[in-house]
């Protein structure tokens, strides 16, 4: 079984997946108040005509991370926000339907950081850093697990170990 090292998130390692951006600091464009300060559009979705769904998603760590399978979506990117803890996200480059677990690469999110998958992005939940449950939101158009989800089981002997 091969081993991956999951790696601090960073833009340049993960721009060919995404992108990403602290939600619970914030930084760059800013509309400040008196109370309040907005810091529009750090994140954007692009979405064609479909009703965004908000779903939470709870996740319990494993004794092992080991990455079995993995989804993507054909017309669809996914926005993951871990809640309660950094989370470490595994993604690896869209294909022509053919599984690639041999250009898989891990990445720790911490907490509060909103990430953006990029359409046909290979994935699969989230796992926590720190704690046995992590709470999670996921941001996809509605329904598309049920017609936009294709997720395929990696053979036994390309399944990988994600350490820390």
């Amino acid at each position: 079984m091969r081993k991956i090292k999951a790696q601090p998130i960073n833009a340049y390692a993960f721009k060919p997946y995404g992108s990403f951006a602290s939600i619970l600091a914030p930084e760059g464009n800013c509309f400040a108040g008196a109370d309040s300060s907005f810091y529009p559009d750090h994140v954007t979705l692009a979405v064609d005509c479909a009703q965004i769904a908000f779903s939470p998603l709870t996740v319990k760590k494993p004794e092992k991370m080991i990455v079995s399978k993995a989804e993507y979506h054909n017309y669809t990117g996914e926005g993951i926000l871990p809640l309660d803890d950094d989370m470490i996200i595994h993604v690896a480059p869209p294909s022509n339907h053919n599984i690639t677990p041999d250009k898989t690469e891990a990445f720790i999110v911490p907490r509060g950081t909103m990430v953006k998958l990029n359409t046909g992005v290979w994935h699969l939940a989230p796992l926590p850093v720190h704690i046995d449950e992590l709470h999670v939101l996921i941001v996809l158009p509605e329904r598309v697990y049920a017609n936009d989800c294709y997720v395929c089981d990696y053979p036994e002997e390309e399944q990988i170990e994600i350490v820390l």
